[in-house]
């Protein structure tokens, strides 16, 4: 009888456990469901014709249209997401491609990434690119909160 009724515990326990889970979940979910309305004007054509330097501008220009999203100071020791990306941009800067470098743990983070860059859209113009066209790598840490930082004007983390 006592082993029954330890059992019937433990599986209360672990359906609360469960239900936290599930309910923080939610909660971070919630914060990837949609990407805010960019804020940023069209770009001005940029001076950089090495890949490196050129993700800084197409970096400055994802923070300038999404100044509500990134995250100030520091990153946290855990982040919820890290995902790297390799984008490739038209002459006008328009997103041609988007493709998964490096998949974040968390499943909701990498459609969230991906909108966040397309939305952004145009980039500066790669004027000084062969034909026009440049294709870059650049890394998002993402915190549970929604905000982020991409690695080419990352402050670190704590």
């Amino acid at each position: 009888m006592r082993h029954t009724t330890c059992n019937r515990h433990r599986l209360r326990a672990v359906r609360g456990l469960w239900a936290v889970g599930l309910l923080a979940t939610s909660a971070a979910w919630g914060q990837f469901s949609m990407v805010p309305a960019p804020k940023c004007a069209a770009p001005r054509e940029s001076a950089n014709d090495v890949e490196q330097e050129y993700r800084i501008d197409a970096a400055r220009h994802l923070y300038t249209c999404f100044p509500q999203r990134i995250y100030r100071g520091k990153l946290p020791p855990l982040l919820y997401g890290v995902m790297m990306v390799e984008v490739q941009l038209d002459a006008a800067g328009n997103v041609q491609e988007v493709s998964t470098v490096r998949k974040p743990a968390a499943d909701e983070v990498a459609p969230w990434v991906v909108s966040l860059i397309k939305r952004a859209a145009p980039y500066p113009a790669p004027a000084r690119f062969p034909g026009g066209v440049v294709r870059f790598t650049e890394t998002f840490f993402v915190d549970k909160s929604g905000l982020f930082q991409a690695f080419s004007l990352t402050e670190g983390q704590r």
